[in-house]
């Protein structure tokens, strides 16, 4: 028995862990892929108050450290069920079943897919969602990123540091990221854009070895790659919450100011939830909100 639960350790997560931990509860995160979340995967946050410019991974390794000192206990494993039994919560994983007073989710966003044929097979074989995991297996080689806003941006500026051309097709006229970002990329020799284009077709079997882009025009064109980095956007995951929370048409939970959800003793922080920005700073300040209300639940059983 444990006195919240919070499941995901991305920067919501662990800031929820961080406060009710500090509230003297019992508390164990949950994760079923890796530390930080998404904040892993950036390459460089230069948008974190007190911190001028930090990897993700470094940031995440500090947050994660802090939350294991204070005596968090961490499970590894995907969630597959939660339900309420009288005023206790039954966590089911992969691996284990267990209860807990009081459940944050702060589940976070997976990647956009493309949903174009034989995509599925061609992850890991020259389709990535992450340049920061896989730019290093494509230097001085010519790649393609699909992508308008601060993560293609800066997916952008890190694969043009050791590829030899980073060629970015938008969907769209312009980009709709921030204006530095925008700025550093147009003055890189090595970035090529194209507007206005759709991506129609991958080609290769087992290996990536191609791409058809079709114009507003109806014209299409090919560009010759072994790598497509895909930075489109992210979609919540949180069906197996169905029963248990309200869920926006996008499929985002709902709550109040104070993170509650229609559950009593269920909480919402993060990137998996209705909100307008979504930002590193914005799900801390989640984490901090739900973990409060949280402990004061459990105090009130």
């Amino acid at each position: 028995m444990v006195d919240i639960t919070v499941i995901g350790a991305g920067a919501a997560g662990m800031t929820a862990a961080l406060y009710a931990l500090r509230n003297n509860k019992k508390v164990v995160i949950l994760e079923k892929n890796n530390i930080g979340g998404q904040i892993a995967e950036s390459p460089r946050v230069e948008n974190f108050p007190t911190i001028a410019s930090s990897s993700g991974v470094e940031l995440a390794d500090k947050m994660f450290e802090q939350i294991t000192n204070l005596g968090v206990e961490f499970k590894f494993g995907e969630v597959l069920n939660v339900k309420k039994s009288g005023q206790l919560f039954i966590i089911k994983t992969e691996f284990e079943e267990f209860t807990s007073k009081s459940v944050i989710i702060a589940s976070g966003v997976e990647h956009r897919k493309l949903k174009l044929n034989n995509e599925e097979n061609l992850i890991g074989h020259g389709i990535s969602y992450c340049a920061l995991c896989d730019g290093a297996f494509y230097a001085n080689e010519d790649v393609v990123l699909i992508g308008d806003a601060n993560t293609a941006l800066q997916y952008a500026l890190l694969l043009s540091s050791t590829c030899k051309s980073v060629h970015i097709v938008t969907l769209f006229d312009k980009f709709f990221g921030d204006k530095a970002l925008v700025d550093a990329v147009m003055k890189k020799n090595n970035i090529k854009i194209t507007h206005n284009a759709k991506l129609i077709k991958l080609l290769g079997e087992n290996e990536l070895s191609g791409l058809v882009f079709e114009k507003v025009d109806g014209s299409n064109f090919e560009l010759n790659t072994k790598a497509l980095f895909v930075a489109i956007g992210q979609v919540p995951n949180n069906k197996i919450f169905e029963e248990l929370v309200d869920l926006d048409k996008n499929g985002y939970i709902v709550s109040d100011e104070t993170l509650k959800t229609k559950t009593q003793g269920l909480f919402v922080a993060g990137d998996c939830r209705t909100k307008a920005v979504r930002q590193l700073t914005t799900a801390c300040a989640d984490g901090a909100i739900a973990a409060t209300a949280a402990s004061t639940y459990v105090e009130s059983l």
